[in-house]
């Protein structure tokens, strides 16, 4: 009998082990670091924007420049082989991302009577080339990322990267937005 209960004990220790392996993901690719760390740069921006948007008292809405933005987006993935569909779906999703970060910061400094007292880069001559500078890159890091966005473990990964990036509450829910089209879960037959 004592035999018989070391091998129950030992059966049971080597299931739960496995069991325990299997419940923890594989880590990240490689490539997620970096492409939330472009987003997380591009969202940063956003402070600025919202800068220029409240010195010059221009709605945060631009709907041409959007429009603009990702009619670009779509001609440099059909370059780079990747689908214009997800690539505008993408870039829409940063730029809504951006557009929280701003009208939250405007609430902020509506409240306060105040924006800081900070250097405005130029909007058209600074932000915008750092933006589309940024795009570029965007594109191929998300390239990179690309074999991954199906992938069952894609959201859990893609939650602990995320965690620790931002400095507050709103980048962390715009940086939340900005992702949200990253893993695409399967759907049933």
């Amino acid at each position: 009998m004592p035999h018989s209960r070391k091998l129950l004990t030992s059966t049971l220790l080597a299931l739960f082990a496995c069991t325990a392996q299997a419940a923890s993901p594989p880590p990240a690719p490689e490539a997620l670091k970096p492409l939330l760390e472009t987003l997380n740069e591009r969202l940063n921006i956003g402070d600025l924007v919202a800068l220029t948007k409240w010195d010059s008292g221009k709605p945060i809405q631009d709907s041409p420049r959007e429009a603009q933005v990702i009619a670009n987006a779509r001609t440099l993935a059909a370059e780079r082989k990747l689908d214009p569909e997800d690539v505008a779906q993408l870039i829409a999703a940063q730029m809504e991302a951006n557009k929280l970060v701003q009208y939250g910061l405007l609430a902020q400094w509506q409240a306060a009577g105040a924006a800081p007292d900070t250097q405005r880069p130029d909007l058209g001559k600074q932000i915008r080339p750092r933006l589309d500078e940024l795009q570029t890159r965007l594109l191929a890091q998300y390239a990179d990322f690309l074999p991954y966005r199906h992938d069952p473990n894609c959201p859990v990964w893609l939650a602990k990267a995320r965690t620790g990036l931002t400095h507050d509450a709103l980048h962390e829910l715009a940086l939340t937005r900005a992702t949200g089209e990253l893993c695409v879960r399967a759907t049933a037959p």
